[in-house]
């Protein structure tokens, strides 16, 4: 057995075991031989014996001595000499920690890729002015904002100025970000954007080439290979990449000189991790302007009412167009009554209203594409009872049921869309009818109504694992679910069974919604026609009409306010057994004032992971624990301090902890 020696400099190392254990998320001390002496060097992966197996770590510091009484075991060997986890991203990661009640290896899985031996050997090295040629942005899309020039001058002194951006509408920005990223880079700083999904991140790799090389953007997503990811993650930890686009896992790129953060579209779901500890973009970002001085811009058609608190504490301030630009540059909205819908003998034969019909007919005569947004892929993708309109649930879930495509007229084919089980003898659990009747109707049934609407033509659709990316300028119907409607320039566009989406039970269904509908008619041209067919009375169509996000998302902001809810104070989510919840929320010290709720059952499709015994523990429950806003991580720290008292006591029940989750049912 070899002899070890120990390093004559700093012989003790102060490491971070990855075990994933709330209790075990703390340093461990190890000696450093003299053969690792040189590479062993703070923020590189280590190799470690931990209770006798070898397990992964992080090296945190190096020490002259441990206070550690006993004897110290040696470290095994350095995975890369790489400083993968510097002190700008350790300082982020013990932050979001206290913030989300998470641990840290959780959030270092998150925000380092894997190693790939193979990525070690690529060119890192080169400095970015020599991947291409940059040239000199044009700046000027930004002047049509207000407070746009000034807010761009400062992002360009390195100033830190905060934002929340309400794009105008016919306006590319794509572009004006673009713009923006380049003229940091080229000033020699560094630039990091975050967008929901790979279409976006595949659009704004586009527009940066009219700017920059093609290897002077760096793109970060899960479509990316482990090779791939860790090559472009190592590019730039090296300071090689200055400008970085990726989904949300990108928002931890380790950018150096960070200049610029931009998050777009905050209010998508897909921003939101949805493993623990979930952690939101928007909140990554915004901790990492707050810590760097880096300027940070929150983009979006629709504002959330997280972004309007910002505004509203000072902290940011908007960047938007003047009412005159924003209505030449807007099309053509209208909203309508749903009795109205029940009166007009269009609707009845394929649920277009008559001023929906004219507004495809007249768009699709002028050789344009026409958009129709339905808010279920599939067939019948819900039902409800025929007789009392209760939701049709499977008997072995609990699923919702739905009539797939194919034989609409047998009753056979109803089917769980959860578990799949067909459903051959419905009887409602509410009243005991056997009547079903279409609760809504999915993109695959509507494209059929339309075809037999408009003869002759094209009628294409988009969404579940056929996304189409564009549609080409002519006359044709694109019938889409939200999220997947092709880039085109419209000549109309139609946002059919409204209330899908609007009476979702959640508290964020209306703010979701209206950002879905901005979204849709951003893609009309100028003075075309938008027809929402829900009432023009209500407050999220009163919006749209009017292109005025800023209102309505003051008003959501209030009316939370008044009844105490998110963001306008910090909520955490506690979901399990009923007795661990109780047992493990008598260990947390909850700050001064908590309010604990519930405790209620948990909401449809939410379901606890592993197995208890449940006539031991009682049914699963979530509890809900509200403090009022003050220090953001105080709620986070308490809780983590309770998880921390909770795994020491071996507890191996499950138990699910949110901070400010997305969605609180």
């Amino acid at each position: 057995m070899k002899t070890r020696t120990a390093a004559e400099h700093l012989p003790v190392a102060r490491v971070l075991p990855l075990l994933g254990l709330a209790h075990l998320d703390r340093t461990f001390d190890y000696l450093v031989d003299t053969d690792l002496d040189a590479v062993a060097q703070p923020g590189v992966r280590l190799r470690i014996r931990f209770s006798g197996r070898l397990v992964d770590a992080i090296l945190l510091e190096r020490l002259p001595e441990s206070d550690h009484p006993g004897k110290l075991a040696w470290l095994e060997r350095v995975i890369s000499p790489d400083v993968v986890y510097p002190p700008e991203l350790a300082r982020l990661v013990d932050s979001l920690c206290d913030r989300y009640a998470g641990t840290r290896s959780d959030l270092i899985r998150a925000a380092i890729p894997p190693r790939h031996a193979g990525a070690e050997s690529a060119d890192t090295e080169t400095p970015w002015e020599e991947l291409g040629k940059a040239g000199e942005p044009d700046l000027s899309p930004w002047a049509i904002y207000e407070h746009g020039t000034s807010f761009v001058d400062a992002v360009v002194r390195g100033e830190t100025a905060r934002a929340a951006w309400q794009i105008c509408p016919g306006t590319s920005w794509h572009r004006a970000v673009a713009a923006l990223a380049t003229k940091v880079a080229v000033d020699g700083g560094g630039a990091l954007i975050i967008v929901p999904d790979q279409r976006d991140v595949d659009r704004l790799e586009s527009v940066f080439q009219e700017f920059v090389g093609a290897r002077q953007v760096t793109t970060l997503s899960a479509s990316l290979g482990p090779q791939a990811r860790y090559r472009r993650f190592l590019s730039i930890l090296n300071g090689q990449s200055r400008i970085v686009i990726g989904t949300r896992s990108a928002a931890f790129a380790p950018v150096n000189n960070l200049r610029l953060c931009v998050v777009m579209f905050d209010q998508d779901e897909n921003l939101s991790d949805p493993r623990a500890p979930y952690v939101h973009a928007r909140e990554v970002l915004t901790t990492r302007s707050h810590h760097t001085g880096s300027a940070l811009l929150i983009g979006g058609y629709s504002r959330s009412a997280e972004a309007q608190l910002l505004v509203e504490t000072g902290w940011a301030h908007s960047v938007v167009a003047d009412r005159e630009r924003v209505r030449t540059s807007m099309p053509r909205i209208t909203g309508i009554d749903e009795r109205a819908l029940e009166r007009d003998p269009h609707a009845r034969n394929a649920r277009i209203p008559h001023l929906a019909f004219e507004s495809m007919r007249r768009a699709l005569e002028r050789g344009e594409p026409v958009l129709v947004q339905t808010p279920r892929k599939g067939y019948v993708p819900s039902l409800s009872c025929g007789t009392c309109r209760a939701p049709a649930r499977c008997r072995a879930c609990n699923g919702p049921l739905e009539l797939p495509q194919g034989q609409p007229d047998q009753p056979g084919v109803i089917r769980c869309r959860w578990c799949g089980r067909p459903e051959l003898k419905f009887n409602c659990g509410n009243c005991g009818s056997t009547k079903v009747r279409a609760q809504v109707l999915g993109s695959g049934r509507t494209a059929e109504e339309l075809g037999r609407a408009f003869p002759g033509v094209k009628v294409v659709t988009s969404g579940g694992s056929r996304i189409l990316d564009s549609v080409e300028e002519e006359a044709a119907i694109v019938v889409a679910t939200p999220g997947a409607e092709p880039a085109g320039r419209y000549g109309a566009a139609v946002m059919l069974d409204p209330w899908a989406l609007l009476s979702r039970p959640d508290l964020r269904a209306a703010e979701d919604t209206l950002a879905r509908w901005f979204a849709v008619a951003a893609l009309v041209r100028a003075g075309g026609d938008v027809v929402v067919c829900a009432d023009h009375n209500l407050r999220v169509v009163q919006a749209l009409v009017r292109w005025d996000p800023i209102w309505i998302a003051r008003l959501e902001l209030y009316s939370r306010k008044e009844v105490s809810l998110p963001p306008t104070v910090h909520m955490a989510v506690v979901d399990g057994p009923v007795r661990t919840v109780e047992s493990y929320l008598e260990v947390v010290d909850l700050p001064e004032g908590a309010e604990i709720l519930g405790p209620v059952d948990l909401p449809l499709g939410v379901s606890l992971p592993g197995e208890y015994n449940e006539e031991e523990l009682g049914p699963p429950q979530r509890f809900l624990i509200r403090t009022a806003l003050g220090p953001r991580s105080e709620l986070g720290k308490a809780l983590r301090v309770g998880l921390v008292a909770r795994a020491a006591l071996k507890d191996s029940a499950p138990l699910r902890v949110q901070v400010d989750p997305i969605n609180i049912g």
